[in-house]
Parts: C-alpha cells; sequence; structure tokens
C-alpha cells in the first residue's frame, strides 16, 4: 500500500523585503487575499488534500502566525455577548486540531532547503509536503489535492507551471526525462538557469512532495545559487536516487511575493465572492479599462 502524505511543512521565516514597509511589523504569510491570510490559504490547501499535521518553520517577528491558527478565547467572547455567534463559530471551524502544529525557528536566513532541514525531526519516515505561501492557486481542485492524488507514494514530486522567455531563470526548472502530458518524469532540476541554459520550460512552483531521503542531501549543508543551501539541489540530487515527478497544475497561481501577483490575486478571489463581485465589476468597468 502506498504511503499517504499526512504531514505538511511551511516555510514562513523570510523577511517580505519586497513587500516594506507593511512587512516591518507584519509578516509577509499575514497579508491578506480578501479577509484572510496568505498563510490560511495555505492551510486550507493542505487540509483539502488530506493533510493531518501542520509544521511551520518560523523566523524572528512571526509570532502572528502562532496566534492566527489558535484560539481567541477573548474576541470570542466578546462576539457571543453581542449575539454574534455565527461570528465567534467562524473564528475557530478550521482550526487544526488540539496537538497537530508544530512550530521551528529557523534561526538564520540559510535558504529553503535549510528551513525544510529545519523540521527534518518532525518529518519521521514517511513522505511529506512542502507548500510555499507565497504561491497562491485558485483551481477547482486544490493544487496540493491534485498532486497527492496522482503521487505514487515513492519518492518526490513538485507542481510545474510553463513559463516562457527570460522569467525562467526566476525559477528553479525541471530536466525532463519523459513526458506523459499531466504528469512528467524528472531527472534533475536547476536553479535559476540562464534562458538559454534552461532544460526545459517547466518551472516548479511553490508545492513539493518528497521523502526523508532529502535530509541526506540538506544534512551536507552544502551552499548553492545565491550562497543558499537550496531545496532544488536537494531534489535534483534526489531525482537520481528515487521516482521524481513534475505535475501541471491545472488552474491559476498567483505569486503573491511580488506587488502585482499579490493584487492580481486580491483582484480574482473577490470576483469569485458572491457578496464583492457585482461591486468589484461595476467599479473596474467605470475605469474604463480595456475600452
Amino acid at each position: 500500500m502506498a504511503a499517504s502524505v499526512r504531514k505538511a511543512v511551511f516555510p514562513v521565516g523570510g523577511l517580505g523585503t519586497r513587500f516594506l514597509p507593511v512587512t516591518k511589523a507584519l509578516p509577509k504569510e499575514m497579508l491578506p487575499i480578501v479577509d484572510k491570510p496568505l498563510i490560511h490559504y495555505a492551510v486550507e490547501e493542505a487540509r483539502a488534500a488530506g493533510i493531518e499535521e501542520f509544521i511551520f518553520v518560523t523566523g524572528k517577528g512571526k509570532s502572528a502566525i502562532e496566534d492566527h491558527f489558535d484560539h481567541s478565547s477573548e474576541l470570542e467572547a466578546l462576539l457571543r455577548s453581542r449575539g454574534k455567534e455565527e461570528a465567534a463559530e467562524s473564528l475557530s471551524r478550521w482550526l487544526p486540531a488540539p496537538g497537530k502544529v508544530a512550530y521551528t525557528r529557523q534561526q538564520e536566513p540559510l535558504g529553503l532547503g535549510h528551513a525544510v532541514w529545519c523540521a527534518r525531526h518532525f518529518i519521521g519516515d514517511e513522505p511529506f509536503a512542502v507548500l510555499l505561501p507565497d504561491d497562491v492557486f485558485l483551481a477547482a481542485v486544490p493544487c496540493l489535492k491534485q498532486m497527492v492524488d496522482a503521487y505514487s507514494g515513492r519518492g518526490g514530486m513538485v507542481a510545474a507551471e510553463t513559463i516562457t522567455g527570460a522569467d525562467i531563470s526566476n525559477y528553479g526548472v525541471l530536466d525532463v526525462s519523459d513526458d506523459n502530458g499531466a504528469v512528467v518524469s524528472v531527472r534533475g532540476l536547476v536553479e535559476k538557469p540562464k534562458p538559454e541554459d534552461a532544460p526545459s520550460n517547466l518551472a516548479v512552483v511553490g508545492r513539493y512532495i518528497m521523502t526523508p531521503k532529502v535530509f541526506d542531501y540538506l544534512d551536507r549543508q552544502e551552499t548553492g545559487a545565491g550562497g543558499e543551501i537550496q531545496l532544488t539541489d536537494a531534489l535534483s540530487w534526489l531525482a537520481t536516487e528515487e521516482e521524481f515527478a513534475g505535475i501541471r497544475i491545472e488552474g491559476e497561481r498567483f505569486d503573491c511575493g511580488k506587488r502585482t501577483g499579490y493584487l492580481r490575486a486580491n483582484i480574482a478571489f473577490a470576483l469569485q465572492r458572491d457578496d464583492m463581485r457585482d461591486d468589484l465589476t461595476s467599479y473596474i468597468r467605470s475605469l474604463g479599462i480595456g475600452a
């Protein structure tokens, strides 16, 4: 029987310098898409994929994330005292079960590979997922569920998107050995190649499934591009050791690590809301955009 994916790691220790000054006091993962923070969407996606244990790799100044995934007894009591039972219930019904959330700190910003390595003692001997909250997906089937449904239970898998032109140099890129349409076999990955050196136009986009064998590489603490411990390098090594695949995700991805991507996500998610769609559409039309 294939091993299920029950645990997920959320690297949330980054400084969010692209969004200064708001991220001076607010973790970038708490920036809202309409009325839910980025990290909330990532956790919802993980739960929809069957994740049962949630591991946050934090850094200094990230206590707001811990508070968000905890009960707010005072606020709930205040809402109930004012007869707002539904609002009070809405604050806690989405919380993970007690004992299913863990936090560990990445004490130095040494790269994504280092952040995942910091969670090693929580993983054990089973496959696990990694979700980067900066990437938000609008999809009929949540991104990670698409991956879990296609995962063989062995080796690794990454979410992939076709990226054209110079932008490919901003991503980890798949070296594809066999393309079967939705799922491709991978023999390696290259971190942020020059466009002319990219082995394909399939880029890794913020969602991963891997086995604990990845820690055999990350334990070496070897640095790669940018002088950081790169997860891409570890996965490229893992692809030579185990079965490894990429899956083309059905849906739209928003890169909320960039201001324009973040704004697009807010518009797209607001347009999905019955209570906001008409007003927002009317406003956009009033601007004469596209006229």
